[in-house]
């Protein structure tokens, strides 16, 4: 009937105006809308196998050139099967490593891992003897503790080559006699001045990542 098809034509009309418009409503952001932030982007399982975390990942480009610095495992002899990653481990069951400890016999030369300049030496109750020593642009600090003794002639301001010794392995500080190793973290220096404080970064993966 002429009545019922006139009805059914407006009524797909209708039908066809609402798709439209809702086809338009779906368009393209208004101009200086802000598009959608990205999900975070995860840790690799293949970083966090490696001992990268989040906190470590934090500043890409800075973490990159710790990469680029390629550094040198910092005791003669060792071999990166033999390092073990014990950076959150718990010690006194309150805190955080926060470092890594790298077995050797007593005496075992300590080897600069990068290029850089001792910037303090210190013996203290907990790290024994130790090392402060600065990259050359001043973005880390290399530390070295529980050594037996420097290397001779050892002196703040001095300039160091990546695998020059600067120390020998000891047990000095809280370290047991019977378990003598090297405690070496890096030290990120754009936190406090102070020497205490300062965020540690897990060596790790720049150790097993890096080359002799």
């Amino acid at each position: 009937m002429p009545g019922s098809r006139a009805a059914t034509l407006v009524l797909l009309l209708s039908l066809l105006v609402v798709v439209c418009v809702m086809q338009a409503l779906r368009g393209p952001p208004l101009e200086g809308s802000s598009p959608p932030e990205a999900p975070p982007l995860a840790v690799p399982e293949r970083a966090v196998d490696a001992g990268i975390t989040r906190e470590n990942v934090a500043s890409a480009d800075r973490m990159q050139s710790l990469m680029r610095r390629r550094l040198l495992i910092p005791v003669q002899g060792v071999d990166r099967a033999q390092l073990r990653d014990n950076f959150d481990e718990k010690r006194g069951g309150i805190r955080r490593h926060e470092a890594l400890d790298i077995m050797a016999p007593r005496g075992t030369p300590v080897l600069a891992a990068g290029d850089g300049v001792i910037a303090k030496l210190s013996r203290h109750p907990l790290g024994g003897i130790t090392i402060y020593e600065d990259d050359p642009e001043r973005n880390y600090s290399y530390y070295y503790a529980h050594l037996d003794r420097y290397a001779p002639g050892l002196h703040v301001g001095q300039a160091v080559r990546r695998g020059e010794v600067v120390g020998y392995v000891g047990s000095t500080g809280n370290a047991p006699a019977w378990a003598p190793h090297l405690h070496f973290t890096i030290l990120d220096l754009s936190g406090p001045a102070r020497w205490w404080g300062r965020r540690a970064i897990n060596p790790y993966p720049f150790l097993a990542g890096g080359s002799r």
